[in-house]
């Protein structure tokens, strides 16, 4: 039986399936299927061409992705940007989506805050994700931090040991990594090493074009 994390038993998720990327991103655009659309500015669907080989998964869009509509567009998306480029990875040949389209945080005054998914949030997205699956058909799969993997890989998955580590998944070679946000968390001191390291899981990923 594959694997598919918290995925399993999921009502519903045949509805992604069997469509384009646009009827996707039109379908998702009304997506209801949660509490989070209440207060998200709009779904944020994946970006990139159909014929991507790569395709990367983050958790949720942030504050900028919400606003603006596309994913890693907000300061993670540059230092992927710039991991791309020394991986040797042309991010127009990348598909770039999230396993939650829609943001989900708590308000601090004006600001509003990053919250992570529940388990409920990745279940009712996982038809989107499917049915972007099923559209492009990468032959590299790259998850980018903890709840992607563990979304695809189940709630097992440790992300310090198993990171840029490649495997077989439900036929596409799966490489994970963490998100780029984690780089930028982390103290300016240890950000080049962060950095280093982040570059070379993606240069795993590139191996397997």
């Amino acid at each position: 039986m594959r694997d598919r994390g918290v995925s399993r038993g999921v009502p519903g998720t045949s509805r992604g399936m069997g469509r384009d990327l646009e009827d996707l991103r039109a379908a998702a655009a009304g997506c209801t299927d949660c509490e989070l659309h209440a207060d998200a500015t709009q779904t944020v669907f994946g970006e990139g061409p159909q014929s991507a080989w790569l395709m990367m998964v983050g958790e949720q869009p942030g504050d900028r992705e919400d606003r603006a509509g596309e994913p890693f567009v907000g300061p993670a998306g540059r230092v992927l940007d710039e991991a791309l480029t020394r991986a040797g990875i042309d991010r127009d040949e990348v598909y770039l989506t999230n396993v939650v389209k829609h943001f989900r945080f708590e308000r601090q005054g004006n600001r509003r805050i990053h919250k992570t998914p529940g388990v409920t949030h990745i279940r009712a997205c996982r038809q989107w994700f499917d049915g972007e699956l099923a559209a492009v058909r990468p032959r590299v799969v790259v998850t980018l931090g903890a709840t992607a993997a563990k979304a695809l890989l189940g709630p097992t998955f440790r992300i310090t040991g198993e990171r840029g580590t490649e495997r077989e998944w439900e036929g596409h070679r799966l490489v994970p990594t963490i998100h780029p946000s984690a780089i930028l968390r982390g103290s300016p001191e240890d950000r080049a090493d962060a950095m280093d390291a982040f570059v070379a899981d993606l240069a795993v990923a590139a191996r397997l074009r």
